[in-house]
């Protein structure tokens, strides 16, 4: 497999595994350009489909996390038929040797605690290549890490993210542009507790210092219900309704 790296000089051509689509494309282009200054890597198959890697140094990501001197993983992401032919080593070691290059202490990604959940990755693959947990969340939300070397200090959560929790009743959701499936399905669950009458707050994320004091370890989507994380994942109508306690 031959492999790409997405820089500004290239990005308007090329497409983002992640957002296939016109407008989802442009938001989450929009989000990396601004990134990519902060030395955000998004390096992809050249093949079109779902099999890239995207990191940042980890006191530029935009997650509550103290890991000066990490490399952190905002996403390692092989699916479909691009799966089993060893092309998540590919992309991990290339994250490997350009944190070492960089001289990294080693890197950090958010997982599960058990199983894999979703827009997670996988915890059993994270501990198969090296990773193990370094901090744990209320949510089973792990940080999990990769040292370069024996002499080393864990990356740990921020209070505010091992312990969710928001002081608003009903729904409150906090979401950011970096993932672009959040273009389609926040809008609409935002139009649907309208036309229901669903007690919904919006805060939409569109700083780094913002994130990096949400109260939550994702702060590409979560979602909050009496002060309480629901989840992190993104939820489609249907979801969101029955979280509500209604029919749809």
């Amino acid at each position: 497999m031959e492999y790409i790296q997405i820089t500004k000089e290239n990005i308007d051509k090329e497409h983002i595994c992640c957002a296939m689509s016109g407008k989802q494309s442009i938001l989450k282009k929009a989000w990396m350009k601004e990134q990519l200054d902060e030395g955000l890597v998004f390096y992809r198959s050249i093949e079109r489909g779902k099999c890239f890697i995207e990191y940042i140094p980890a006191e530029k990501a935009w997650v509550p996390i103290e890991a000066d001197g990490y490399m952190y993983i905002n996403c390692l992401w092989v699916s479909g038929r691009m799966k089993g032919h060893g092309y998540s080593n590919d992309l991990l070691n290339h994250c490997i040797q350009d944190a070492k290059a960089q001289g990294k202490e080693g890197l950090c990604i958010l997982s599960s605690d058990k199983r894999k959940k979703e827009f997670l990755s996988d915890p059993k693959h994270l501990s198969h290549k090296g990773f193990f947990v370094a901090d744990t969340t209320d949510t089973g939300i792990n940080l999990m890490v990769y040292p370069f070397s024996e002499k080393y200090k864990l990356p740990k959560f921020k209070e505010c993210a091992k312990h969710p929790k928001v002081s608003e009743s009903g729904f409150v959701l906090y979401y950011t542009n970096q993932c672009p499936f959040t273009y389609y399905w926040v809008p609409r669950i935002e139009a649907l507790a309208k036309e229901k009458s669903i007690d919904l707050k919006v805060i939409h994320v569109t700083d780094r210092e913002t994130a990096q004091n949400v109260p939550s370890p994702v702060t590409t989507y979560a979602l909050f219900k009496d002060g309480t994380f629901l989840t992190h994942a993104i939820q489609s109508d249907k979801k969101f309704l029955k979280l509500a306690g209604i029919k749809a």
